[in-house]
Formats: structure tokens, C-alpha cells, sequence
């Protein structure tokens, strides 16, 4: 069976002469990106390229959310959006494609064309996007079009926010380049997946959701979350937790939670290097259950 990585980042010529073309956020002056609630910084290289590992078979790469594309007004996101999409007819077999959506006013009928398209497996969308129930509800629609084409979603961490202050100021210049994503990007992703957990099922029944860098390492508070007055029954068949920048500490203490089943491989390339190119090194069970079976059942469905 196939061997999968289910997140890695590639920027396509297209999109990159689109950000170069901006003049506010998300923008490239160059080689430098500029984001409202990140410090400015070099892109590398390494995005510009779909990778191969000699350790997969099949790559799926999304759009980089953080970038904000997907909020923008609809006449700024559709140029880059399309950018994104027409990567789509240059993947080989060896990758696939996370389609994405404006968000604003979603052309949900486009959105049903781009996921009956060639090496597009699923939706991507920003956590940003379901942070409390309320925004859940107001995404459903969009998410409804990804489960009656019987395709996954990815829930992928949204822009970071920009820091408090008076126009202009630096303080998102001010913290080293890991910040939002040890801060903002793990908050988005566990409030996502609390939204869920309240909301999600009773509106998509059958949608297959996986959340990227183990949704924040959310379902590791159950215990917080039942002592708190919330529930934490038997575990959703249908979400999966993808792993980029955990290691086995992690994910061991996920699978102590949610199983075996629900968890699979993510490397984030080129933002993060996985630790590991055949595995979280915890067996060989478990790499053909992150790599093989479990990414089979997220974009094919099926009872696990």
C-alpha cells in the first residue's frame, strides 16, 4: 500500500509572482515575506519545490495558510488562489493536492469543480476559520461540499495575529521566528478541535477531519476538559491527527488518548524536518499504521 506523507508546503512560480506583486500583507519584497502578525523573514527555497522522499510514495502539499490568502477580499485571494489550484495539472503521481477556498464569499459551486480535479484530495482550510462553534457553523457549508465529494479536510493553523500597538509598530519583529508557531499556531489548532469536538459531528455526520501538528495537542486535556464540565466519550472514527513537528513523546501520549488509528504522518516540509524519515522510530507497526493504513482510511473513508 501506499506510503504517505499528508503535509508538505511548495509555493508555485505563479503564487510567488503574485505575493511579489502586493504591497501589503501577505507580500514578498523579494525574497522576504511580510505577514501582519509574524516577523519578517527569508523564504527557502526548499518551498519553491515539491519534494521527494525516497521514504513515500505520495506527498500532499497545501497552501501555506498562515499567508491569509484564503481571508483576503475575493479579488485579491482568487489570482493567487488560481495560482495554487493550477499547480495541481504540474503534480506527478508522486504528489497530490490540498485544494483551498475564499473564505469571504466561498464559490462553493468552483469549490465542488477544483475537488473533482485531477491529484486534488481534499480541502484545506485555516483553523482561524472554526474557532468557537459559531465560526464552525458558519464553515459548514463549505465543509458540507468536501463530505458530499466523500474527500477529507485538512485543518491547517491560520495567520497569527498581529501584536497589539500603535500603527507601525515592530513587535512582531521582535520575537524569534519559531513564536507563532509555538504560540498562536497550537492555540488555533486546539480551539478548532474544542469547536469540533462541541459542534462538528452533529452538523457534518460523515466528514473525515484531520487536524495538522496534533490538532495543538488538544485531546491530551480531556481530563481538564471533563473536570470543567465538558465530555470526553468514545473516540470520533472519523478525525485523524496529523504529527508535523512532534516527535515520539507526542505522539505517544496522543495515542494513549485517541488510539492508533486516528494518527497520521505529517513532515511539514520544508518548514520542519521530520526527526525521522521512515518514522516516529517507534516500531514498525506503527509506521505502517501513520504512513500506510491510516492516511488510506482519511482520503478513502472506510471503517477503521
Amino acid at each position: 500500500m501506499t506510503r504517505v506523507d499528508c503535509h508538505q508546503h511548495v509555493w508555485p512560480d505563479a503564487l510567488v509572482a503574485g505575493l511579489r506583486r502586493r504591497s501589503r500583507p501577505p507580500y514578498l519584497d523579494g525574497d522576504v515575506l511580510h505577514l501582519a502578525g509574524e516577523p519578517p523573514h527569508v523564504v527557502d527555497p526548499a518551498v519553491l519545490t515539491p519534494s521527494v522522499r525516497d521514504d513515500v510514495d505520495l506527498a500532499l502539499v497545501s497552501l501555506s495558510s498562515p499567508l491569509g490568502i484564503e481571508t483576503l477580499p475575493p479579488d485579491e485571494a482568487t489570482p493567487l488562489l488560481d495560482a495554487w489550484h493550477g499547480l495541481a495539472a504540474d503534480l506527478g503521481d508522486s504528489h497530490g493536492l490540498w485544494a483551498a477556498v475564499n473564505l469571504v464569499e466561498p464559490d462553493l459551486e468552483g469549490l465542488r469543480t477544483t475537488l473533482e480535479t485531477a491529484n486534488v484530495h481534499g480541502l484545506q482550510v485555516p483553523a482561524t476559520a472554526l474557532l468557537d462553534p459559531v465560526g464552525l457553523e458558519r464553515l459548514a457549508p463549505v465543509l458540507a461540499v468536501v463530505e458530499d465529494a466523500d474527500l477529507p479536510v485538512l485543518v491547517h493553523p491560520g495567520p497569527a495575529p498581529a501584536p497589539p500597538g500603535p500603527a507601525g509598530s515592530t513587535r512582531a519583529a521582535d520575537v524569534p521566528g519559531w513564536w507563532p508557531a509555538l504560540t498562536s499556531y497550537p492555540a488555533q489548532q486546539a480551539s478548532a478541535w474544542f469547536a469540533w469536538h462541541l459542534a462538528g459531528r452533529a452538523l457534518l455526520p460523515d466528514l473525515r477531519i484531520a487536524f495538522v501538528a496534533l490538532a495543538g495537542l488538544a485531546p491530551l486535556h480531556h481530563e481538564r476538559l471533563v473536570a470543567r464540565g465538558g465530555t470526553f466519550g468514545s473516540v470520533d472514527r472519523h478525525v485523524y491527527y496529523e504529527t508535523s513537528s512532534y516527535g515520539p513523546r507526542a505522539i505517544d501520549a496522543m495515542v494513549r488518548v485517541v488510539g492508533v488509528d486516528p494518527v497520521v504522518h505529517g513532515s511539514d516540509l520544508p518548514y520542519a524536518v521530520p526527526s525521522s524519515t521512515t518514522g516516529p522510530g517507534m516500531g514498525e507497526a506503527l509506521s505502517h499504521a501513520l504512513l500506510t493504513a491510516n492516511p488510506h482510511h482519511l482520503m478513502n473513508g472506510g471503517l477503521r
